[in-house]
Order: structure tokens, then sequence, then C-alpha cells
């Protein structure tokens, strides 16, 4: 299992750096026109039961991961600084974790890290990565206001760098 995530991870890397040339910050490429998502289930911190459709009305980055993947644990600590940036009414990073260990393994890390403005939100059995198409960790979708994508990035990036908050206030909107 862990082999195929890393021949994937390479495969998404590989395609991370061609969409690099598309000019967007970090490679992110734009989905024009907008495109409707499946939905997607997942539970919160507390077990709670989630989907996309809890944050109708907000510009949501969605980050899939996994505490096991390297490049994941990497780029979290700029999600969560993004999210203390942007995060409110208008914007949040929902860092959707694929951890079979469950929350725990999650909680655990956020403590090691310092991650502080990420709610935790896990999907154990990955359902959610293979319905959005994930090729491999990390994958991260920007999501309209009205749930459907907008852009994606395939490989980590730095979130909290400042031409990747301008590019995000700016197109989207968000103070």
């Amino acid at each position: 299992m862990k082999l195929l995530a890393f021949a994937l991870l390479g495969v998404s890397l590989i395609l991370a750096q061609a969409a690099s040339a598309a000019g967007t910050p970090q490679g992110f490429a734009v989905q024009e026109p907008s495109k409707p998502l499946p939905e997607i289930q997942f539970e919160d911190g507390a077990g709670q039961p989630r989907t996309l459709a809890d944050f109708h009305g907000k510009i949501v980055l969605v980050n899939i991961w996994a505490t096991w993947c390297a490049p994941c644990r990497e780029e979290m600590p700029t999600l969560d600084r993004l999210q203390a940036k942007l995060g409110g009414p208008d914007f949040e990073v929902v860092a959707l974790s694929m951890d079979r260990a469950g929350p725990d393994a999650v909680k655990k890390f956020f403590a090691e890290n310092g991650i502080e403005h990420l709610a935790l939100n896990i999907d154990t059995s990955a359902k959610a990565m293979f319905a959005l198409g994930a090729l491999g960790l990390p994958l991260t979708l920007l999501i309209d206001r009205e749930g459907k994508e907008i852009g994606r990035l395939i490989g980590p990036a730095e979130w909290d760098l400042p031409e990747m908050v301008e590019f995000i206030r700016s197109h989207f909107a968000i103070n």
C-alpha cells in the first residue's frame, strides 16, 4: 500500500511541475469553468459527520493529506498559517486527513507540530480521496461558494507565501 502511495506521489509531483507553467502561484491549476464536485463524507474531530455542503457560502481550500505523507507533513504548518491569515466567514482551510489510524494520530500530529488554526477532519476509508480524483497526496482543491471546484494543486505548496495569499484574496474577494 505504501509503495503504491509513493508511486502515486511521484506521478503527482511530475504533474505538479508540469502545471507550474500555468502562470498561477506554485503551479496552481485554475478550472474554467468551475466544475461540480461529488458529495464526499467525512468526520470532524468529535466524530460528527460532515460534507462539503457544510461549507456552502465560503471559499474553501480542501487539502487531502495524511500524517504518514512526508510532503503533507511539511506543508501542514503553511496551511495552518493560511487559515490564521484568511480564515473567517468567507474562507476556510479544510485539512482532510486520510489516516486509517484515526483521529488520535491527527491530534498527535497537530499537537507535536503546533497546528492551532485548523479543525480536525478525517476520512479513515479514504473514499473522499478517490472521489475527488487524487492520484497521490497531498492534493488541494479550491472550492467556490457554490461548492464547485475552481482550481487544484497536485503536490505540496507553501500556502502562506505572500503571492499565494494575494492570489486567493484578489481572485476570490476575501478580506
